[in-house]
């Protein structure tokens, strides 16, 4: 039985620490605008000719092309402000492309989040840059002022839509129009048109360089700095920055796809027909910093030049996603392998901050009720170990009088008989500590994962001195009173274990403590509330069925000399 036990709490460990192995964040390093020398360094490497090549990779013309005279634009460059109740969007009319896209309810070093990069290497494409397969157009569209529709727009109260138009003497004629929901505040359904001497061009569509967050969090996190993602096939694939080269191009009916990191994402949403997507890597160098920042560059293609395609730029927030593009949207949010555990948890939690209004007494108050529902295991679980720890004399006996007998002696079976005849008698069923204990895991595990990844929680306050729940305690007190509890629960469980296995666990607190120290305060809030649960419920277990028997009792002794040196009644039989 000790022997269970001890492998369950190693299997656990063994869990996170290859968890927080596997997701090891890299350090932060902070942003700053690279110069002319590091921008042409971090130019990604070239890859493979490709059809359509997208606006960050694409050649530049051999040679200069005159600029044919504007038949509809503008003649100087101006700004275009979109705004609703959740993003502030700037459009420039030089490309008709988004400059900002700012988020009001996401902060960044005290501002509105801004999703479009500006510390990237210069001439990379912008988010809604168009390129075709002439490269005197896409000289012309890279340059081109364009009309707008209107000098403002507020799409907060009602929709709207915002157009911009080019023609010019050459023949060429672009048109955007871009639509906005109120109750989709992070969508943008976009439409492009182009042609030159009447002949239909089919556009790709570029985001460039995304995400623009350089967040990266601290500690036992599933973490990513931006990656490609799409959903094709029924799976989703998310792929590590190191192997973009490897994976540029996706084609097929894609339910979503384009880049992510851990809170946030710019992807295409239901295209409802066959689309092309194209990865570039874009690593900026930054000074002191062995990695530099990874940005990705993304572009999409339709295989209907005349559909609109629907956008998304927000937080993955579980409900905005789901609002957005239903299930198969949410699988934006990497859950990992607990995830059909996870959702509901999730919705939970948000069900409880809907009157709470406080994610850290959220985390606190559903964490009681899980406790409360599996009280019942656990207190199975204590007691059965409490029958054991009683028995641990006689067990000692037994497993004493055949040390001396090889593993591979026949003789030795006969103490897994005595034993097993020993457990009988006393009515314990070896596994029955064991196993109610193995099944609140996978609880465990979920909401663990739940905590890491839940955008609900950056940024939440909780009280005093932790302000931010997605990062670590400031102060390192909740880690510490984690460990600490944890110790008192060791302390307090029965011990069934030999005198070595026990003092070996009694290091687990500490181990547990150092391994939490940098993980987000959410997530220890939550260990140390179960901790004081498990207290808690010792303390009344103790009064239900008496205080533990550290000593193995007088009683346990007793039977033993009765049982000739640890014997069974049985086994004196058969002798």
């Amino acid at each position: 039985m000790e022997k269970r036990v001890f492998l369950a709490v190693a299997l656990s460990v063994a869990v996170l620490l290859g968890f927080n192995y596997v997701f090891q964040p890299p350090k932060r390093p902070a942003p700053v605008q690279p110069n002319a020398s590091q921008a042409q360094s971090s130019q990604p490497v070239a890859a493979a000719p490709v059809e359509a090549p997208s606006p960050a990779t694409a050649p530049p013309s051999s040679a200069p092309v005159p600029e044919a005279q504007s038949l509809v634009g503008e003649s100087t460059e101006r700004e275009i402000v979109v705004e609703n109740d959740a993003v502030r969007a700037t459009f420039s009319t030089r490309g008709a492309v988004i400059t900002s896209w700012r988020l009001k309810r996401y902060a960044e070093n005290g501002q509105p989040l801004d999703l479009v990069p500006h510390n990237v290497p210069a001439g990379l494409a912008r988010p809604f840059a168009l390129t075709t397969d002439d490269q005197a157009v896409n000289a012309v569209l890279d340059k081109a002022l364009f009309k707008p529709s209107t000098d403002s727009l507020n799409a907060a109260s009602a929709p709207g839509t915002l157009s911009f138009e080019y023609r010019d003497a050459s023949g060429l004629s672009v048109t955007k129009e871009f639509s906005f929901l109120p109750d989709h505040p992070y969508d943008i359904t976009f439409g492009a048109n182009v042609s030159k001497a009447g002949a239909a061009l089919i556009p790709t569509i570029a985001w460039g360089p995304a995400l623009g967050t350089g967040r990266i969090s601290s500690g036992m996190t599933y973490a990513p700095s931006s990656q490609p993602i799409y959903y094709i096939n029924g799976k989703v694939e998310r792929i590590a920055f190191d192997k973009i080269p490897e994976h540029r191009m996706v084609e097929g009916n894609v339910v979503f796809g384009g880049v992510d990191d851990h809170y946030f994402l710019t992807s295409i949403v239901s295209p409802g027909h066959p689309v092309r997507l194209q990865y570039e890597p874009v690593p900026v160098p930054v000074a002191g910093s062995d990695s530099g920042l990874h940005f990705v560059s993304w572009s999409v293609r339709s295989s209907d030049a005349s559909s609109k395609l629907r956008f998304f730029a927000g937080p993955k927030d579980f409900q905005v996603l789901d609002q957005t593009g239903g299930s198969d949207f949410t699988r934006a949010i990497h859950f990992g392998f607990f995830g059909a555990l996870v959702t509901p948890l999730l919705k939970a939690l948000n069900w409880v901050n809907g009157y709470v209004g406080n994610y850290g007494w959220s985390i606190i108050i559903l964490t009681i009720i899980i406790n409360l529902a599996m009280f019942p295991l656990r207190h199975k679980s204590v007691v059965s170990m409490r029958k054991m720890q009683d028995m641990q004399p006689e067990v000692k006996a037994i497993q004493d009088r055949y040390a001396k007998l090889k593993m591979s002696d026949p003789a030795r079976q006969k103490m897994n008989v005595e034993l097993m005849n020993l457990y009988r008698e006393r009515g314990v069923n070896p596994a029955s500590g064991c196993v109610p204990m193995l099944l609140t895991l996978p609880v465990l595990f979920a909401f663990y994962s739940m905590l890491s990844v839940a955008i609900e929680l950056r940024g939440a306050p909780f009280m005093g001195w932790i302000k931010d729940l997605s990062t670590y305690d400031p102060w390192f007190v909740t880690p510490i009173l984690m460990g600490l509890t944890q110790f008192v629960q060791q302390r307090m469980t029965p011990a069934t274990g030999d005198p070595a296995q026990q003092r070996m666990m009694m290091f687990m607190p500490l181990i547990f403590m150092t391994m939490f120290i940098w993980a987000p305060s959410g997530l220890v809030l939550y260990w140390t509330v179960s901790n004081l649960w498990a207290i808690g419920q010792q303390v009344l277990t103790n009064r239900l069925i008496g205080p533990p028997q550290r000593a193995g009792g007088a009683a346990a002794e007793r039977r033993l000399k009765q049982a000739g040196g640890g014997r069974t009644d049985a086994a004196k039989e058969r002798k």
